[in-house]
Parts: C-alpha cells; structure tokens; sequence
C-alpha cells in the first residue's frame, strides 16, 4: 500500500514538473514568435533594429532607428501583433472553457452563437455606414445578446431536465437563426459597396487593427481572462459531470454562468475587432493538451498561450505569403482541418 501511495505522489510530481517546464517552452515560443514577428512582412526590420526600438520604447526616449522602420513598427505591427496574440488567446481559452463545462471536446466557443450574434451586428453595423468603432461595439453586443438568449431560453426550457443538453441545443438553434438574419442583410445590402465589406469582413482578418481598436479590446478581455484563469481548477469538477460536482458542494448553475459568461466575452470581444476567425476555440485545446494534460491548471494557461502563438503566426502567413492578403478565417480554416482530422485519427490509435 505505501509503495502505491508512493508511486502515486511521484507520478502526480513528474506530471506536475511536466507541465510546468511545458508551460515555460510555451511561453518562450510565444516571445520567440512575436519578436519574429516584428521583424517579417514586406517591410524588413532587423533584429539590431528591433531591439533598439524596443529598447527606446521601454526608457521612453526619442526612437533612433529609420522613420519609416518607427512608424512600421508602433502604427501597423505592435496592434497587429497583440491583437493576434489577445485574440488567439481568448479563442482558445473560450474553447478550453467550453470543452470542460460541456464535457464534449468537439464544442467551439460559437456553441450558442457568440460568433453568429457578433457577424450579424457587424452586418448591420456596415450596411448602415459605420465607423469600424461602432460597427465592432455593435458585434460585440449582439454577440453578447445572442448567448443571453440561448441561456434564457434554455433556463425556462430546460428546468427539470439535461439542462447543459438544452443548453447545446438551444445554442445551435439561435446560432442558425443570427445566420439566417446575416444572409438576410447579405441579401438586400448593396452588391457593389456594402456586400463585398460585410463579405470580406465575415471572413476575418487584422489589416485594419488600429492601436484605438487594441485598447478597446483590452476592457472585455480583462473581464473573460481574470475570473477563467482563477476559477479554472472548478473546470475539473464540471468535467466529471453534474452529479459529482454538486455532491463535491459546487454551485453548478452558478458556476455554469460564470464560465458561459466569461467565455461568450473573450468571443464576443474578439469577433467584433477580427471578424469571424475558425477552429481556433476548437483545435488549440487539444494541442494543448498534448503538452501538458487534462488538468485544467495547467491546460488553460497552456491554452491562451498556444492559441497566442498560433495566431500570430497564421497572421504572419496571412499577410506575407501571397502578394495580396489572406483573410485569416480561410486561413485558420485551411490549416486548422486537416490538423484536426490528424489529432481525431491520433486518438483513434490511442483508442485501439
């Protein structure tokens, strides 16, 4: 007995090592990609270069590299690049979040219609001439809008019963009708202005992230990042299923709440300022899992930090590959199925 319980404790201390040395070369892949970053794209900036404007930036003095190398840098790059990394980490924390509340690792953060709610206010929003401000304001609230619904409806819907299957369901059914609304405004908007803006819009992309748009963005991430990162151990109860987590005195309603909430704004937030970027929310958490377990400790921060560093470097592609830009939800969609049919077909093994 003691030789089990023994073998046990250094099992659970090397597991514990491993995720923290994998959380360590995530973040180090994370720094490595965004200083990668800066330096790729049409215009070339030098590593010397680089560190020297970062070096001015931090001591605040006046930047000593070439004018047009400062203002590639702090105009276009840096709220490119943290707005890549920001979104992907929220994406991928929303579908980390989702997969454990849901217990279902094929569950995306646009399970009860962030996404759809969000691409249908940033079509109302173009097609009555807004700024790209209050166009992203707009997709932010309907999206927010449309995940109240589907728990509303699922609330009054579901008393009694599988309420995380009411849920789901409810979820689909309001997704599909925020669609339906946005190929409505597709329809009837103007084929040779506003269509093809709301088209190229719905297909995501960073070329118009601004610094304004950065700092917007930052007040709802803080809000869906703080409670996700410290409640985040209460996912492995979730996880385990309903039962068990009210027999542990989990609140599971309310817990339920919580994470939709914080999960629905990281989706929210991020589709009003990118548009509508797939597979992130879906395939991240389970490469992240690769890296450092189950455990909910270790595989949300695993999570926000893959998912930064995945999208940065899908950016990168998006706007370096070609002569003319890559929208980046075709991008992400193009790598991130066939990557997930490998993970399917790798669990297929483990299974057999």
């Amino acid at each position: 007995m003691r030789r089990t319980a023994a073998g046990a404790a250094e099992s659970s201390m090397h597991a514990l090592r491993r995720a923290r040395f994998a959380l360590f070369i995530l973040l180090v892949a994370l720094i490595a990609a965004i200083l990668g970053s800066f330096c790729l794209g049409r215009y070339a900036i030098s590593l010397p270069t680089l560190l020297g404007l970062i070096r001015d930036g931090v001591l605040g003095r006046t930047p000593q590299a070439d004018p047009t190398a400062v203002t590639v840098f702090y105009s276009v790059r840096l709220p490119r690049i943290l707005a890549a990394a920001l979104i992907g980490a929220a994406l991928a924390a929303a579908g980390a979040a989702y997969q454990g509340l849901f217990r279902n690792p094929m569950v995306s953060p646009d399970l009860l219609g962030a996404s759809s709610g969000a691409g249908f206010g940033a079509a109302v929003g173009l097609m009555l001439s807004l700024n790209l401000l209050w166009v992203s304001v707009l997709a932010f609230v309907l999206g927010v809008c449309a995940v109240l619904l589907a728990y509303g409806v699922s609330a009054v819907i579901g008393r009694g019963g599988n309420a995380v299957l009411v849920l789901i369901l409810t979820g689909m059914v309001v997704s599909s009708l925020f669609s339906a609304f946005t190929s409505i405004i597709k329809y009837v908007a103007d084929p040779d202005d506003k269509l093809p803006a709301i088209t190229f819009w719905l297909m995501g992309g960073l070329s118009n992230i601004t610094m304004d748009n950065l700092l917007m963005l930052l007040p709802p991430m803080a809000v869906g990042f703080v409670p996700l990162l410290l409640l985040r151990w209460r996912l492995n109860v979730l996880s385990c299923g309903e039962e068990e987590a009210q027999a542990l005195g989990l609140n599971t309603r309310r817990l339920r709440a919580v994470f939709i909430f914080c999960a629905t704004v990281l989706t929210s937030s991020s589709v009003a300022v990118s548009g509508v970027i797939g597979w992130v929310g879906l395939v991240i958490p389970h490469v992240a899992r690769i890296f450092v377990g189950p455990n909910y400790r270790y595989l949300l921060p695993a999570s926000l930090l893959t998912g930064a560093t995945f999208l940065i470097l899908a950016d990168d592609i998006a706007r370096s590959a070609f002569a003319a830009e890559i929208p980046l939800g075709i991008l992400t969609s193009v790598i991130g199925a066939p990557f997930f049919i490998l993970l399917l077909l790798r669990e297929r093994k483990r299974g057999t």
